[in-house]
């Protein structure tokens, strides 16, 4: 049931308001009418996600905060950046774009973020989180720079204000007079709960201020509040007072994820993203039978039950435990199981400084986000070869959000680091049980790559069996063409292995170790076939491929290798499925390269 009724859905004032799509067309509404704007936009949100694919919680939450901005400032001319992202629906929708719903996070269709190409409105890209008070900085010193007279506003949102980057930002810009308004948007949550002493700060404000010390004040901040998010008519007051003051300022507003639908107030977790539901009930669409389980969760239980028996696995998760799988292990075992917030910097700098006293940490971040820790994995690991497991969670195409979470990255980004090593298992099973064979010891800091989504598997075994290290898997033998691959991909080839003309003529092989190579097999590979083709889902500069390049190029191999991977561009969002048929990673796809490569071999 809703927090609030819809009267209008079907009346004359959803026809008043159905002319509203644009920022100007919303300043020729008197006051009085935003309060019924502001359920109208509210209830349009909910009716276009409960379709389809979408962050729901955020974007229900900001919708007041959304129509005073644009009633009060004028955007586009004064800036406005979202941080993260994902709050940004209504403001989408303000902005010209409430018809593209209809395609939202859809191939072809408008990204769930903030992008520039998409819109004028759309000052920075914000697909990751605490970059939002950075990038209105520099905004704003380039117009004192250039004499230009605006409005900087970041809405810093969903915990990320707790990110290291947005530390950084507030230190520099207590320091100048750049005209700069951040509102906090304080929901208490990102996508799990928020934690850290930051959030129980925001707690103790919220109950005692303005006795309370104030943390902005310290940096030179202007600071106004804690407000309610969700009265419109307050926010236009407040906003017109901070209009008149110039110089870094910071409004701090309290509002409720996934405000108005009541489910979605109840469930923040779930509601964050929920999938198809009902916009009238907010009950959620029964899911498809789906029998098997996901990547996460085999992961996620695997690492418990090591734990249990291994007293020195931790699991570090930059606020990712839900969508991690961690969730039973952050229950069984609190103390070895540590979330650090919007901080992957932090975490991999955690990680090391307890692989330095003797325990395993599995640091668990998604592929795109380990991205933000890259000096951290280099000097503080690496360097110092410490024993830390990098879990890549989410490597490869993830699909709806693109390319700002795409991990495709990870294979080149890492391969290059002296002492880190890199496995990617084919299945769950291998995946299983490298995390068994890694918990028995390593001698230098490792990645383990894994998907995002179903695996085979039915139910979970812990029937574990050790990886022989640094080996590949000869999976099939052939006479004339090596297909080298890693990582999901192997079971697609082999699929189109299975029906294609001459298989006789294609050896297969599960590469597994991307560093360090199984040179052994390679030089058997490069001695008794006559081309090479290697599959990888991630970019093909500087991957698995280029590393077999190498190799050959170091042993004077002249076998021709044929790369298939990313190509030099960045991926747009769609269904994982469309995506990898846009690559040519579907199964007619294959066996249309590895005829052509057989052809030409053989021509």
């Amino acid at each position: 049931m809703l927090t609030i009724a819809f009267p209008y859905l079907y009346g004359m004032s959803e026809n008043r308001f159905a002319s509203v799509h644009q920022p100007e067309d919303l300043r020729t509404l008197s006051q009085a009418d935003l309060p019924e704007f502001v359920s109208y936009l509210r209830q349009q949100i909910i009716h276009a996600l409960a379709k389809g694919e979408g962050h729901l919680g955020s974007s229900l939450g900001t919708v007041e905060l959304t129509v005073a901005l644009h009633y009060c400032f004028n955007t586009p001319k004064d800036l406005l950046i979202w941080d993260v992202g994902h709050q940004a629906y209504g403001h989408k929708m303000l902005t010209g774009r409430r018809a593209d719903f209809k395609q939202l996070r859809q191939y072809g269709g408008i990204s769930g973020f903030p992008k520039r190409e998409e819109s004028i409105y759309d000052t920075f890209g914000t697909g990751h989180a605490g970059t939002a008070i950075s990038a209105a900085l520099g905004m704003a010193l380039s117009a004192q720079l250039q004499g230009i007279h605006r409005e900087h506003i970041a809405v810093v949102g969903d915990a990320s204000i707790a990110n290291g980057m947005a530390f950084e930002a507030l230190n520099h810009l207590g320091t100048t007079a750049a005209n700069v308004l951040i509102i906090l948007n304080d929901n208490t949550m990102g996508i799990d709960p928020s934690v850290g002493a930051l959030k129980n700060y925001f707690e103790t404000v919220k109950k005692e201020a303005p006795s309370t010390p104030n943390f902005f004040k310290s940096l030179n901040l202007d600071y106004t509040g804690p407000v309610d998010g969700h009265d419109v008519l307050q926010l236009l007051e407040v906003f017109q007072e901070l209009q008149k003051i110039k110089g870094p300022r910071i409004l701090h507003l309290v509002t409720t994820k996934g405000k108005g639908l009541t489910p979605a107030e109840n469930e923040q977790v779930t509601y964050h993203a929920p999938g198809k539901f009902d916009p009238l009930t907010g009950k959620l669409n029964p899911a498809e039978p789906h029998q098997k389980i996901k990547f996460q969760d085999v992961f996620g239980q695997t690492l418990l039950k090591l734990a249990q028996k291994n007293k020195k696995i931790v699991a570090i998760t930059p606020a990712m435990p839900t969508g991690s799988g961690l969730v039973p292990m952050m229950q069984a075992l609190p103390n070895r199981c540590i979330d650090v917030g919007i901080a992957e910097q932090h975490a991999v700098t955690l990680a090391a400084g307890m692989a330095s006293q003797g325990m395993l940490p599995f640091c668990i971040v998604y592929s795109t986000f380990l991205q933000r820790a890259y000096d951290q994995v280099i000097h503080d690991v690496a360097l110092q070869n410490l024993g830390v497991v990098f879990c890549n969670d989410r490597a490869g195409i993830v699909g709806h959000d693109g390319p700002t979470h795409h991990g495709v990255f990870d294979l080149a980004y890492l391969r290059s680091i002296p002492n880190l090593e890199i496995v990617v298992p084919k299945d769950a099973q291998t995946l299983q049980n490298l995390l068994y064979t890694a918990q028995l010891g390593i001698k230098h800091p490792l990645a383990i790559r894994y998907p995002r989504g179903y695996t085979t598997l039915t139910t979970v075994s812990f029937a574990f069996e050790k990886i022989p290290w640094g080996k590949g898997q000869i999976l099939k033998t052939g006479t004339t063409v090596a297909v080298l691959t890693l990582g999901p991909l192997t079971g697609v080839v082999e699929t189109a292995l299975q029906q294609i003309d001459s298989p006789e003529a294609f050896g297969h092989f599960d590469l597994r170790f991307v560093k360090p190579l199984d040179e052994t097999l390679l030089h058997h590979i490069f001695t008794h076939y006559k081309s090479l083709i290697i599959f990888e889902e991630g970019v093909k500069a500087g991957g698995a491929g280029s590393a077999i390049l190498e190799f050959a190029a170091a042993n004077s191999y002249s076998v021709p290798v044929q790369l298939e991977g990313v190509p030099d561009r960045f991926i747009s969002h769609g269904k994982t499925a469309k995506l990898q048929e846009e690559l040519g990673w579907d199964t007619a796809a294959m066996i249309k390269k590895l005829s052509l490569l057989l052809n030409k071999t053989l021509g």
